[in-house]
């Protein structure tokens, strides 16, 4: 094997960044503050929504959400299996019981028939995840949720930038839940989001995510007068810092050129493997479109080479691909929920692959890594 070595994901960081974070240490306010609130404002501005509530992590935000909404013990969740175990996990830190639903092919998202298989009583709210920053469809899983009388929370932790019915993932969402771990578009090193257009939702969110005081500490600070905070409920501390937000602000910038540079490389990456049979890269679905946060390849039977196979060779190649997105309900964790069959999260977790796509892949990069394909599938 040559020294080249091609990365999944690179994060777009740069010296604005850097010098974002260090403006904010030289401020002193380091913790939450004036910069988390911009942040706010600006990230729920851009995806359509009322109102941003700044958290450590999504999966904090996917917690927070399901405490708001008040599921508990004895409810259930229907959440996708095909998705980052957090989805499922942070349904059991409320106590409620999750339950998988099987997923589109095309896509990896539920749709309204996998939700409604598994839909019983005691359903309370579904999880839709926007995998990989495809988008689900929305108008049609909010249309449903309404009528089943159950809540829908978005988990979009992939998705910004991504779009449904010509609208940003994010509007007219009751309540969504964002990442910004440095494997997505947007990124502030750790830390999440929660959007929503109800005022009274996103006040409660931000008590829930400070340990319940009717005062951020930033507003008690900011006082010139003695404020006497009160604890209004068991709450939890999930802020994200000033010098998270100092980044993620430089980042807001560079989204639109990101998602432009990205859909420019998979249209590239679509082109290349439209010539081996076997392999179907994730694509737009019909009622929107997707910032490719994830480019997914999946092997069909008549490629002949198995995705395990395929992994190797690209890592001997210098490719550093991964497998596809997991399947939870398959891991240790969850070995004790019993779940209707879900034939194809299993086939899309056992037979695909994410192949590389950030900002710093080239074209003789991705000439490399369809050769490598080519070659394998003989």
């Amino acid at each position: 094997m040559s020294g080249r070595r091609i990365p999944v994901m690179i994060p777009r960081l740069g010296e604005e960044e850097a010098q974002a974070a260090a403006d904010a240490v030289r401020s002193g306010w380091v913790a939450q503050g004036p910069r988390v609130a911009r942040f706010e404002q600006e990230f729920a501005a851009l995806v359509g929504a009322g109102h941003g509530v700044a958290v450590s992590s999504c999966t904090t935000a996917l917690h927070l959400a399901l405490v708001v909404l008040e599921v508990g013990r004895g409810d259930e969740v229907i959440v996708p299996s095909f998705s980052f175990i957090a989805t499922a996990n942070a349904v059991r830190y409320v106590g409620a019981t999750p339950v998988f639903a099987d997923v589109d092919l095309a896509t990896g998202n539920l749709t309204v028939a996998t939700v409604d298989a598994v839909r019983t009583p005691r359903t309370r709210a579904v999880i839709g995840v926007h995998q990989g920053g495809v988008p689900f469809d929305v108008a049609a899983l909010r249309s449903a949720a309404d009528g089943w009388g159950v809540a829908l929370i978005e988990d979009a932790a992939c998705a910004a930038g991504s779009t449904a019915y010509g609208q940003p993932v994010g509007a007219g969402s009751a309540i969504s839940a964002w990442s910004f771990h440095p494997r997505k578009l947007l990124t502030t090193g750790e830390g999440g989001m929660v959007t929503t257009d109800d005022p009274a939702c996103a006040a409660r969110l931000r008590r829930l995510r400070e340990h319940g005081m009717n005062v951020s500490a930033a507003d008690r600070h900011a006082s010139a007068q003695p404020v006497l905070e009160s604890y209004l409920e068991t709450a939890f501390n999930y802020r994200m810092t000033d010098i998270q937000a100092a980044i993620g602000l430089v980042q807001l910038g560079r989204l639109v050129g990101l998602v432009a540079q990205r859909r420019a490389l998979a249209a590239r990456y679509h082109d290349l493997l439209a010539t081996i049979d076997g392999l179907v890269p994730v694509r737009d679905p019909a009622h929107g479109e997707t910032n490719f946060q994830s480019f997914w390849v999946l092997i069909n039977q008549e490629y002949g080479v198995g995705r395990d196979e395929v992994l190797a060779e690209l890592a001997a190649a210098g490719v550093s691909a991964r497998r596809g997105i997991m399947a939870a309900h398959l891991e240790p964790a969850y070995a004790d929920v019993t779940s209707a069959p879900l034939p194809v999260t299993e086939r899309l977790t056992r037979d695909s692959l994410i192949l590389p796509l950030h900002h710093a892949l080239t074209e003789d990069d991705q000439d490399h890594i369809v050769g490598v394909l080519r070659k394998l599938a003989g």
